[in-house]
């Protein structure tokens, strides 16, 4: 697959998965997970899919420190329902991170270990976007995720699907949309505000 070069620039996200390690994924049961690998599973790179990583990417940071965040041990609640500002893609993104699914992922083997239903939430009555919790030491971090300091992605959108949108505005509007998403990544700390 041939993506953007400044995909490889960005930091991944690595965590300890005790099920891995179980079922013989690996020897260590640690996952490191890449933009890459988030857009794939996306189909494909926007703000909301970079913010929802770099949620995950600073959120897990400042709720395990310099320890692996423990994947499939992380409760996620996010604001929004699913069909508000694609918070959906928003829980997709983060589910896929974490583990935490809400009825529909693996319910854990005969004993009930390695569960990983109900622990994402959404429409959580909170006062920030995203809330992730330990659930060994129920710490918890808030996220939230405003592009708009240092973005507009809908206008970069609209310029190419506008009725009078001009051809070279259609031309280049995947290098421009993308130029976008750098953007975000670039000003990560702009955009990401971490709560205790």
């Amino acid at each position: 697959m041939k993506y953007l070069d400044f995909f490889d620039e960005i930091p991944s996200i690595t965590l300890y998965d005790d099920l891995s390690q179980f079922l013989g994924v690996n020897d260590d049961g640690v996952i490191e997970l890449t933009y890459v690998d988030i857009v794939k599973t996306a189909g494909h790179s926007c703000a909301t899919v970079a913010g929802a990583y770099l949620i995950a990417l600073k959120g897990l940071k400042a709720l395990y420190g310099e320890n692996l965040p423990q994947r499939g041990y992380i409760k996620v609640e996010l604001q929004k329902i699913p069909t508000d500002d694609n918070a959906g893609v928003v829980g997709c993104v983060l589910s896929n991170i974490t583990g935490a699914t809400t009825d529909y992922g693996f319910g854990g083997i005969p004993t009930g270990k390695f569960n990983r239903r109900d622990l994402l939430f959404f429409g959580v009555d909170m006062e920030c976007d995203v809330r992730f919790t330990r659930l060994d030491t129920d710490e918890s971090v808030c996220v939230n995720y405003k592009p708009q300091v240092v973005v507009n992605p809908m206008a970069i959108l609209k310029s190419a699907i506008k009725p009078d949108a001009k051809p070279e505005d259609i031309q280049s509007f995947p290098t421009r949309f993308q130029a976008m998403v750098k953007t975000v990544f670039d000003n990560a700390d702009k955009v990401i505000e971490i709560k205790k």
